[in-house]
């Protein structure tokens, strides 16, 4: 490394804040490692970046210390730390040049013992989930079109602004109910319950969204607060957390029916979007009318077709009946006598009865012979056997 130089005014040597901070980080860089145990907090790790960060913290004075470790040699630790655990974290103090920050940069983290907090979520956690406040099929479906979204969140909160804007832009007509309440420090949870009550109180909220913007982990303890996981697990309409960032999970997350990222997540899940309800009703209303043209004509290729059908029916119906009639009397001519008589075949009769067999007459008798055309009267003779 290049030695610091000062840049002499007279007698006085004076140092490039660039200098400074070169020579500054490369003292820093001689001192030997050492060890520090704090709480983890605020814990930050993207597979995009080359550090993960955290901060340490004293858990009895409250002294905070900034800390970077490489991210490979974090993931190759395999600790799967969060926030409120005790660590040992060995490394040196460095500074970042071009700002001047002085951060620990550690070589290595290992586990000393689950911070206090930590301890007792976990402890709760289990409890709860043993109970079934977790349960999948606990959870409940959002309205689609509530008349009244409760808002629960901090005193000018900026969780307050983003919600309100993203609900009103998504949809316009929304009815918004805001409690505001304490949501960090002494009696937060207290004030968390009796918000979430009221507002599920109300006559026309049909959902209620928790907001609460990102903060550490200290000030998100208030959310897994056993009082406030039970109110919202017991709240008598649905409940959506959106409380911190997407890596935190306070354990109303875990009671409420739907988690949110993002504030602003939370308001596209409690309203629908106008501009998409406008123009899915545009659609459905091309596709009646579609619908209807399609219907129409086909009814009325339908009734063409009957139409057509009836019109040609009497004619079918004739010519049906006339070749039944024809068959019936060609049927009628073939069984009837006069047809046999045709053919040169004769009725005779004795009196009025017909003779079938020669003795049933005696020389003598008068007969009548039917003919095919006309007939004659006569008289036996001769009977031959």
């Amino acid at each position: 490394m290049a030695k610091v130089e000062p840049i002499h005014y007279g007698d006085r040597r004076v140092y490039p804040v660039a200098a400074f901070n070169r020579g500054l980080a490369d003292y820093l860089g001689r001192l030997p490692t050492v060890w520090v145990e704090g709480e983890v907090t605020e814990l930050r790790r993207a597979d995009t970046w080359a550090n993960v960060f955290l901060t340490l913290k004293d858990v009895e004075t409250g002294a905070c210390l900034d800390v970077t470790i490489a991210r490979a040699r974090f993931d190759a630790l395999e600790l799967g730390l969060t926030d409120g655990e005790r660590v040992h974290v060995e490394g040196r103090p460095g500074l970042w040049e071009a700002r001047g920050s002085l951060a620990f940069r550690a070589r290595t983290i290992e586990r000393f013992g689950a911070g206090e907090h930590a301890a007792a979520l976990a402890r709760l956690r289990a409890a709860l989930e043993q109970e079934g406040l977790f349960a999948p099929d606990r959870k409940r479906p959002l309205p689609r079109f509530p008349r009244a979204v409760g808002l629960l969140t901090g005193t000018d909160a900026a969780a307050r602004g983003d919600v309100v804007t993203a609900i009103t832009t998504r949809y316009p007509p929304a009815w918004i109910v805001v409690c505001e309440t304490r949501v960090q420090g002494r009696d937060a949870a207290v004030r968390i319950v009796e918000g979430l009550e009221r507002l599920a109180a109300h006559a026309a909220v049909d959902v209620v969204v928790v907001a609460r913007g990102g903060g550490s982990f200290e000030d998100l303890l208030p959310f897994s607060d056993e009082r406030v996981v039970r109110a919202v697990a017991a709240c008598p309409v649905p409940v959506v957390s959106a409380v911190g960032h997407e890596q935190d999970e306070p354990l109303c997350d875990l009671a409420a029916d739907v988690r949110a990222s993002t504030p602003t997540a939370a308001a596209r899940l409690v309203v629908p979007d106008l501009d998409g309800l406008v123009a899915g009703l545009a659609q459905s209303r091309r596709r009646l009318a579609d619908g209807t043209r399609h219907a129409a004509a086909r009814d009325r290729a339908r009734l063409e077709r009957v139409g057509d059908r009836l019109r040609r029916a009497p004619r079918l119906l004739l010519e049906r009946r006339r070749s039944a009639l024809e068959t019936t009397g060609g049927r009628l001519r073939a069984l009837s006598p006069t047809a046999t008589l045709a053919r040169g075949y004769a009725i005779v009769r004795r009196g009025t009865a017909i003779v079938r067999e020669a003795a049933a007459v005696e020389p003598g008798d008068a007969i009548a012979v039917e003919l095919a055309a006309g007939g004659l009267d006569a008289r036996v003779e001769e009977v031959r056997p």
